[in-house]
């Protein structure tokens, strides 16, 4: 039977390579000069992964923010694998942080809100929770790529990939 994961995974060569740029283009550019600015990538357990933001004030970290996200986009790494809502803190002084959690796995919440999907669409699949993936199966091929196409156009807060593509 036809099957698919449907898996959120983040390059994670990709985004250590784009913080390491940021990191040398933070060092060297001329408004971040004598400033405590930098970026660095902390793995917290196998899965998770986050990111701290470091600068003086809170309009330099959001210059901070934009030089990695320029990086990662030009290393074609999703912006939407960032989580981006968290609190900036103030850690001493003038000078203030920012973690920011790098997304791995589908969320219990959105695999069910998947599954819902994928039954309020008619569709001849089922989806199955596996984890912190989603296995979608189907009679046909053609279903499983309409699945596809519907979870890329209703579920736009996080980058959903398809891995295990099975005939």
């Amino acid at each position: 039977m036809p099957s698919f994961d449907a898996v959120v995974e983040p390059n994670l060569v990709e985004v250590r390579n784009a913080v390491d740029q940021a990191a040398k283009e933070i060092g060297t550019r001329f408004d971040f000069k004598g400033s405590s600015a930098k970026v660095e990538l902390a793995e917290k357990s196998a899965k998770e992964r986050e990111l701290t933001l470091y600068a003086d004030s809170d309009f330099q970290i959001g210059q901070v923010r934009d030089v990695l996200l320029a990086k990662l986009s030009k290393r074609n790494v999703d912006a939407r694998f960032l989580d981006l809502t968290a609190k900036i803190e103030k850690i001493g002084g003038d000078k203030v942080k920012q973690v920011v959690a790098v997304k791995s796995g589908i969320p219990s919440d959105v695999a069910k809100k998947i599954q819902g999907l994928l039954k309020q669409s008619k569709l001849k699949v089922q989806g199955a929770i596996q984890g912190d993936a989603v296995r979608v199966s189907g009679a046909k091929r053609d279903d499983l790529q309409a699945a596809m196409a519907l979870l890329r156009k209703e579920i736009a807060e996080l980058p959903i990939a398809f891995d295990n593509l099975r005939d």
